[in-house]
Order: C-alpha cells, then sequence, then structure tokens
C-alpha cells in the first residue's frame, strides 16, 4: 500500500472566539483550494488552532471537523497564548508543501489566494497588502505608524506586514524560530534568513462577527517593543558558506 501523497497546500489559522464566523470561513477556504488544479492529484489541509477559545468556538471546530475528517484538523490549546504560539503550533503540525495563513475573521478573502500563488514562482514568501482597510481609524492610524517604523528598521520594504494572508514556501516555516509577538515580523524573519519575499493588494472586509482583539496597547506598543529584538536578531543571524 503506497502512503498517501503529502498534501501541496496546508492553510493555518489561528482561532480566539469567533465561532459565528468559522461555518462560512470553512466553506470559503474549501470551495477556493477544492477547485485548484492541484487539488485533483494531491491532498490539502485546514488546521485550525484553538487558542483558548471560550465562546464555543473549542466545540464547533471539533464538529468541523467530524465533518470534513480528510480536511480538517484541529489543535486545542489549553489557555489563550497567543498568535505567534499559534502560527508556530500550526506551522509544526502542518505537512503542506505550501503553508497558506489568514485570520478566522473573515476580513481576509480567501479568494485571493488565487492571484497570491502564481508569485510563488519567483519568491519563498507571498504576503497580502490591505491597500484598503475597514478598520477603526485609531487600528489604521496605529498599523501605518508601526509598519512605516518596523519597514524602515528592518529594510523588510512590505507595507502591510500585519495582514495575516500570506503564502510561504516550507522551506521558510521549517527555518523560522518564533517568539511572542514575532509573527508580526514574518517578511523581515524570512529576508534575514535569504528567502525572497514580495507583495500583493488583497481585499479586506468589514468584521461582521465577534470583536477585535486588538488595540493601540496590545499591537502598536508591543511591535515597536519586538523590533528591538528583530533587529538585533538580523545583525546576530549565522550566516556562512562551506568551501567545495
Amino acid at each position: 500500500m503506497s502512503p498517501s501523497p503529502r498534501p501541496w497546500a496546508s492553510v493555518v489559522i489561528p482561532i480566539k472566539d469567533e465561532r459565528d464566523n468559522l461555518t462560512p470561513l470553512t466553506e470559503r477556504v474549501l470551495k477556493v483550494l477544492s477547485a485548484r488544479e492541484e487539488s485533483k492529484t494531491a491532498p490539502f489541509e485546514l488546521v485550525y488552532v484553538d487558542d483558548g477559545s471560550s465562546d464555543g468556538s473549542s466545540e464547533l471546530l471539533d464538529d468541523l471537523q467530524r465533518r470534513h475528517p480528510a480536511i480538517v484538523r484541529v489543535l486545542h490549546f489549553d489557555r489563550n497564548y497567543g498568535q505567534s504560539s499559534a502560527f508556530d503550533a500550526g506551522f509544526k503540525h502542518s505537512t503542506g508543501d505550501l503553508v497558506i495563513t489568514l485570520d478566522g475573521d473573515l476580513q481576509n478573502d480567501p479568494a485571493d489566494i488565487d492571484k497570491m500563488l502564481p508569485l510563488l514562482q519567483q519568491f519563498d514568501l507571498v504576503c497580502g497588502w490591505r491597500t484598503t482597510r475597514n478598520d477603526s481609524l485609531v487600528r489604521k492610524i496605529s498599523s501605518r505608524i508601526a509598519n512605516a517604523v518596523r519597514s524602515a528598521v528592518t529594510g523588510d520594504r512590505v507595507h502591510d506586514t500585519g495582514c495575516s494572508l500570506k503564502i510561504f514556501r516550507r522551506a521558510v516555516v521549517d527555518k523560522l524560530q518564533l517568539f511572542t509577538g514575532m509573527h508580526r515580523f514574518f517578511p523581515a524573519l524570512a529576508i534575514m534568513h535569504g528567502f525572497t519575499v514580495t507583495e500583493i493588494p488583497v481585499s479586506h472586509y468589514p468584521r461582521a462577527h465577534g470583536i477585535s482583539k486588538y488595540g493601540v496597547g496590545n499591537r502598536l506598543f508591543k511591535s515597536l517593543y519586538d523590533l528591538i529584538a528583530v533587529r538585533w536578531m538580523q545583525h546576530r543571524c549565522l550566516r556562512y558558506t562551506l568551501r567545495t
């Protein structure tokens, strides 16, 4: 009996209290990936990481896994650890050649995956860029400041690293060593390890259900603090080539 083929893609989605978004989100992701030509010859997987939800999301995720046992996988944290931990667990438990990330709030459009995938012929990491944000004025301003400062300090030249819609080659996520807050710096960390990065405009929709988990205090100030650590890592990253 031959082993099952490796998934061509893994979709990793951190979840914290997004019960009302989970069913439509799952349906949209499955619709987009099932239509891809790659899915006719190899499987894909959807990996949800339940980051300590308390609104019924945990139970609904388990139900979605029962309904789609060949595709949906669920990882449950014993409490809330944050988005960096959720991405790290999802990366380590995923098996796809490509790793696609997005938020669980339906503000990202899974249909944008189709226009991002062709860029992987030239780049190792493709980032979504929310050129038209559907967020509050405070969130827009705080993100603009944080992105401008981060880009200037790290040199990653990415306008919107806060957009969770990204597609990684497997080699990139295998190389990443994450710490708390490091999900905000995926492009800079990838470049630090010699990978190529680009970005492309994507859609962004208003939040229809649930409430945002982020504000100025836990987004702007923490990201600027973490920037110091990333800058240190950029200067201390090991880079060497063996002579043949």
